[in-house]
């Protein structure tokens, strides 16, 4: 287990950490990749980087493959569903300006990834200044179809993706992140929802897309390479007043449920303790097999306080009822 002090380090850099990102300071995230599904949108994250990013006056420009009306909050709003990259990129381009401090935000990748995945990286990269901090969405629920001309030796999109973004954040619903951790304690099978249930008609499980709040699952990287990961929890039921207010991203292990299912499993832990283990025959041993072991008479080892300096001799002491003692043997 680790000391405390590293315990409390590790949980105030990562709420600083978190808190850097969201609020869009020192660029500490050129490219996050958020990846959602149908059990849990993405899109509460991004409206919450809305609502920071007006805090920190920076400009949003929305890039739409898939909203058709333009969120509140957002300054420019580029339609680009049908367009070419290169028709993309330059309205992209001209939408941004220049030397502010701005917020690109592209609500979808899946249409790039099926038209164009050999073009995909290095259109985001163009994308890419020191003032400017992309936030994009990948469904990993869609489904790809094949391209014949994308070679079959490259790699996926996904797998592209990730390796470009510098924050990757795979959001969850808070009610299957907590079945999951009450299954994990109990050692059972974890729970699958939607289509992993494999039920005909089922598409959208129960406790998808949680008002109440959400889990973000942060992996960071560092310049350096080497990453933070971290799990979070969200609330979204806090009203909005236009007001810098004090952060309310917590880490998922400070969650008041989450808290209380660790101890219901050490208790859980204890009880198996106190009643030992769970076996078809009995362990312990009676009072009276108890005094039966304490009156048993065995040689004893006196090396250590009489010939410990003697090259590890056996010293004994014979029964007194046994007459065949040689002593000339005891002597070797």
């Amino acid at each position: 287990m680790a000391p405390p002090q590293s315990i409390a380090h590790r949980r105030t850099h990562n709420l600083l950490l978190i808190s850097r990102l969201l609020n869009l300071r020192d660029n500490v995230s050129p490219f996050t990749l958020l990846l959602d599904s149908l059990s849990q949108s993405a899109k509460p994250v991004v409206r919450e980087f809305v609502r920071r990013g007006l805090l920190a006056k920076c400009e949003i420009v929305f890039v739409a493959f898939e909203t058709l009306r333009c969120p509140p909050g957002i300054g420019k709003f580029v339609k680009a569903r049908g367009k070419t990259i290169p028709v993309l990129q330059r309205e992209i381009t001209a939408a941004i300006p220049a030397g502010a401090k701005t917020l690109l935000i592209i609500d979808s990748l899946n249409p790039l990834a099926s038209s164009s995945p050999s073009s995909l990286c290095l259109f985001l990269s163009s994308l890419l200044t020191p003032t400017t901090a992309l936030l994009s969405t990948y469904h990993l629920d869609v489904p790809l179809p094949p391209q014949k001309s994308y070679p079959e030796t490259a790699p996926e999109a996904l797998t592209l993706l990730k390796y470009l973004s510098t924050t990757l954040v795979t959001v969850h619903s808070i009610h299957h992140a907590l079945l999951k951790k009450q299954h994990k304690d109990r050692s059972l099978p974890a729970p699958v929802w939607g289509l992993d249930e494999g039920t005909e008609g089922v598409v959208v499980g129960l406790g998808s897309n949680s008002t109440e709040g959400i889990v973000l699952e942060m992996e960071y990287r560092r310049r350096s390479g080497r990453g933070v990961s971290e799990m979070f929890y969200l609330p979204l039921d806090v009203t909005d007043n236009g007001v810098r207010e004090k952060e309310r991203v917590v880490l998922l292990e400070d969650h008041p449920e989450w808290r209380l299912s660790e101890q219901v499993r050490n208790v859980d832990d204890g009880h198996d303790q106190e009643d030992g283990m769970r076996t078809t025959f009995e362990l312990g041993l009676t009072e009276r097999q108890k005094r039966a072991r304490d009156e048993v008479v065995l040689p004893y080892l006196d090396a250590q306080r009489e010939g410990g300096g003697r090259g590890g001799a056996i010293l004994f002491t014979p029964d007194k009822e046994i007459d065949d003692f040689d002593e000339e043997e005891d002597e070797l």
